[in-house]
């Protein structure tokens, strides 16, 4: 608790109904009374969409921060945010161009539903983004707790809140058993998070909430000794800061691989649009090549370092194949972007770092600084020469 911080919480019982009894839930009766105190005092107010919370901002740095940690937001939302400043200029955007300022940040449904739920709101609101819980709930990528959070901050509105951070606070605090993303479990939070709901400063206690689970209440080394509702939290009493919340039940994670093409003629490489749903939906990739089969014509392609990305649900192994065709030699079809396009490209980061390490790897080479920066590696030591190992 830090100096000069008074005790606020107060426990009280929360009895449960029900033939299968569980244990009582420790309710302090002062919890948001020392969030909102802590967070007013020692909470994030610099935060980017935090100095004009207008709706539309308020909801773009909402999907933005889903599965997705603010540091990494903030570029990413500048520069949306100086692109499509308002919601009716994302909506009348080339998809392309709204996932090409999305690409790195992961998660790329999240760029295709933003810009579906503009233009439904300019469609079906008259571009005014809807105030009622339901109607913020019922656009598209926006589940029950960012609606939550939208309208809090956009509205004023008293709605709780229960994101990955907060499921982890409440368990700690109020000693919940069991996994959070398990239905019963999940349930049970909920209806903690609708009962802790103070009667006003509504946006500075869900702030708190979410600057706790952030900055203090972490997953690994959180930082107890500075946590304004410390007196009452049941983890720490018990000692089980470090099992609370229970973790999800370990199961092994698929690995797959595949081939890919670098394949380049005169200063170009040859990208593919991938299918508008599915991993990595909408964005440019290099061709995939079927497995244990590669075209006789790029039988001299290179084999570069594999590069590992992990998905939610699997881990996937990647290795890229060099090659260049002669500038006569007919080219396939495909999206021909030259290097500095690329810059610019709606690229999946695993290929963007592909084609990064390739770039350096010939900027050391001499024939980098000639005419043409894609002459053919067909030697060990033009590899060498060139950073390709």
């Amino acid at each position: 608790m830090p100096a000069g911080s008074r005790p606020l919480l107060r426990t009280a019982s929360i009895k449960k109904s029900g033939a299968a009894a569980k244990p009582a839930v420790t309710r302090p009766a002062g919890f948001a009374t020392a969030l909102i105190r802590w967070q007013k005092s020692t909470g994030r107010h610099d935060l980017p969409w935090q100095q004009q919370p207008d709706p539309y901002r308020v909801w773009l740095s909402e999907i933005m921060l889903q599965q997705t940690q603010v540091a990494t937001v903030i570029p990413y939302y500048r520069r949306f945010l100086a692109r499509f400043p308002d919601l009716t200029s994302l909506a009348a955007a080339p998809a392309e161009e709204v996932m090409a300022l999305w690409s790195g940040l992961g998660y790329y449904a999240r760029a295709r539903n933003l810009q579906r739920a503009a233009q439904l709101i300019v469609a079906h609101h008259g571009g005014h983004f809807p105030q009622r819980l339901t109607d913020i709930e019922a656009l598209p990528g926006i589940g029950r707790s960012t609606a939550s959070a939208i309208a809090v901050f956009a509205f004023g509105a008293r709605a709780a809140i229960l994101d990955g951070n907060v499921k982890r606070v409440l368990a700690r605090a109020f000693g919940i058993e069991g996994f959070p993303g398990q239905k019963a479990v999940e349930t049970r939070l909920w209806t903690l998070a609708e009962s802790l709901l103070p009667s006003r400063d509504l946006a500075a206690y869900t702030q708190g909430l979410m600057d706790l689970g952030a900055t203090l209440c972490t997953r690994a080394q959180p930082r107890c000794n500075v946590c304004p509702v410390t007196t009452a939290c049941v983890a720490l009493r018990e000692d089980r800061v470090a099992a609370l919340p229970a973790p999800r039940a370990k199961r092994a994670v698929p690995q797959r691989t595949v081939k890919m093409l670098v394949l380049r003629q005169r200063g170009r490489v040859l990208l593919e649009q991938r299918p508008p749903h599915g991993i990595w939906g909408g964005l440019l990739s290099l061709p995939e090549l079927p497995q244990g089969k590669l075209p006789h014509r790029y039988a001299a392609a290179v084999p570069l370092p594999v590069v590992r990305h992990a998905f939610t649900h699997f881990r996937l192994d990647i290795t890229p194949l060099l090659c260049d065709l002669n500038a006569g030699e007919t080219a396939p079809e495909g999206v021909w972007l030259s290097l500095k396009q690329l810059d610019t490209a709606p690229l999946p980061a695993p290929v963007r770092k592909i084609l990064n390490d390739v770039h350096a790897g010939l900027a050391l080479s001499s024939n980098f600084a000639a005419a043409s920066p894609l002459a053919r590696p067909n030697s060990s030591a033009a590899r060498a020469k060139n950073g390709v190992r």
